[in-house]
């Protein structure tokens, strides 16, 4: 049985019978893979997981190696959630009846194939928008949702944050989910008729082929600093990574690139597609000029293909005009006028853990800030910085298990850039908390840090020590609401601990 024909009946109807009823043992193909079958099964798939865990009735169940763990050792627990048709590299130790086994060379390829079959017809129908960098892929995806809103287009969203489908919220698991569940979210999207979908794109999602099946029509670079190293290893991979975006997008597809970065400027000539260039230190198609900020708004103008936008807005600092000339460049490529661009921008409040504003009566103010790496660090207290506050406190620590080498630089940004740091943890892990802690300490040239190891006890700290004029800057966590560490997951919701300790 040729690969083609298998999927068709897997996923089109019922196998076709062989002689007395039995069903017929699928034949090799060269370049195909080899498929074993073990037990006859007349039912088609109804969905397709290669997690056991979200694996439901009449599905087909993908055993995939991965580099932590063999999916094959889940077989068990994907058929009693309901699985039909099972795929693996090698036949399964024992035989479950009414279970369709598959044996092929390749379970990768072969998921790929199938979920491509499965729902490529209405996945491919949605026009997708892919968002990839270091920094600024929540922001811009929340501001291309506002104004295509606000121009009366429909628009699912997938990040960070949660996945969004018109009013309805999910929560998310990962920045870029599975490919499977990618593409059973666009199919959800094209059923209900919605035009659009804009997600944000990680390097670990692109480097692991989770969007190798989206046509993206057009794709976003925000900036490249040193991050994920812990899994990239290079910064050349990380950016190859990131990268592979745009050497796939086909001709007809358009890049919206930060032109100020120099990662950015290298991808221009990388991609087959039309490239938008935005920025504000050089040459661009799209860029900002008569920049003013202040702590509760920004106001610049927008020069873009011979038209002139004024831009106010609730997002302050310079990261976000980058953010927002971002958003002009895919919105104008999408036939959007300036007026609605500039009515969608100014109606995004805010974005839910990014530089989150909570007031003080006693006159001084806390930003709750998604800010994790370096360059994100020092772009929110560049921000803060030309406020002209009386002082920036500073609250931050680093992940365990994850990039050790931009603790010390985090460090460094910190103490150059506040008046007071207090050093805590983040999501330690597995890790030990002071190991982490020791490790950010190395950055700092100044003695202007003190440890408090509990973030909530830090965060405490750091309300008790301000006064009117002052910024309290709580980094690193944004919207997330717990605190993992090596044995438990705790609830965490640093807007709510603010609040409380304000009173």
């Amino acid at each position: 049985m040729l690969l083609k024909e298998l999927l068709k009946d897997i996923c089109d109807g019922p196998p076709p019978r062989g002689p007395r009823g039995s069903s017929p043992r699928p034949k090799a193909s060269r370049g195909e893979g080899t498929f074993g079958l073990w037990e006859e099964s007349s039912r088609r798939i109804a969905a397709i997981s290669c997690d056991s865990r979200t694996t439901g009735k009449d599905s087909l169940f993908v055993a995939l190696k991965g580099s932590k763990q063999d999916g094959t050792q889940f077989i068990d627990e994907a058929i009693k959630k309901g699985a039909r048709v099972v795929a693996s590299s090698h036949p399964p130790a024992e035989k479950h009846k009414g279970v369709l086994f598959l044996q092929v060379d390749d379970p990768h390829k072969f998921l790929h194939e199938v979920t491509r079959r499965f729902y490529g017809p209405l996945s491919s129908k949605v026009k997708s928008i892919g968002v990839t960098g270091t920094n600024g892929k929540t922001t811009i995806t929340y501001l291309v949702e506002s104004i295509l809103r606000e121009a009366g287009k429909t628009c699912g969203v997938m990040g960070t944050v949660n996945y969004r489908i018109g009013k309805k919220v999910l929560p998310s698991k990962n920045t870029t989910p599975s490919l499977v569940e990618n593409q059973q979210f666009l199919a959800g999207l094209a059923q209900k008729n919605i035009e659009y979908c804009v997600m944000e794109v990680s390097s670990h999602g692109l480097d692991q082929g989770r969007v190798d099946l989206i046509d993206f029509k057009t794709a976003v670079f925000t900036n490249l600093t040193s991050d994920h190293l812990d899994y990239h290893r290079t910064r050349d991979n990380y950016f190859l990574a990131k990268a592979r975006l745009f050497t796939d997008l086909s001709p007809r597809a358009v890049s919206v690139i930060n032109i100020d970065d120099p990662c950015g400027a290298k991808l221009v000539s990388l991609t087959r597609s039309r490239v938008v260039k935005y920025g504000i230190l050089g040459e661009a198609d799209v860029c900002a000029e008569d920049i003013k900020t202040s702590v509760h708004k920004s106001h610049f103008t927008v020069r873009a293909d011979g038209q002139s936008l004024k831009i106010e807005t609730k997002l302050i600092g310079v990261h976000n005009v980058y953010n927002i000339l971002a958003a002009v460049g895919v919105c104008l490529n999408e036939g959007v006028s300036p007026e609605t661009i500039s009515r969608g921008i100014a109606r995004l409040e805010h974005v839910p853990g990014r530089l989150d504003r909570i007031e003080s009566p006693k006159g001084f103010a806390v930003f709750v800030d998604y800010a994790h790496t370096e360059d994100a660090l020092k772009n929110v207290l560049e921000a803060l910085r030309k406020i002209k506050p009386k002082r920036i406190i500073t609250v931050f620590g680093c992940g365990g298990d994850r990039d050790k080498t931009k603790r010390p630089k985090m460090g460094r940004v910190a103490g150059q850039l506040s008046d007071i740091v207090i050093v805590t943890t983040d999501n330690p892990r597995s890790e030990d908390p002071q190991s982490i802690i020791s490790g950010i300490i190395l950055g700092f040239s100044t003695d202007n840090y003190q440890v408090v190891a509990d973030r909530e006890r830090a965060i405490a700290t750091a309300i008790a020590m301000a006064v009117a004029g002052d910024i309290v800057l709580i980094a690193g966590k944004g919207h997330e609401d717990y605190q993992i560490f090596k044995d438990k997951t705790v609830p965490f919701n640093e807007r709510k601990i603010v609040e409380k300790y304000l009173k």
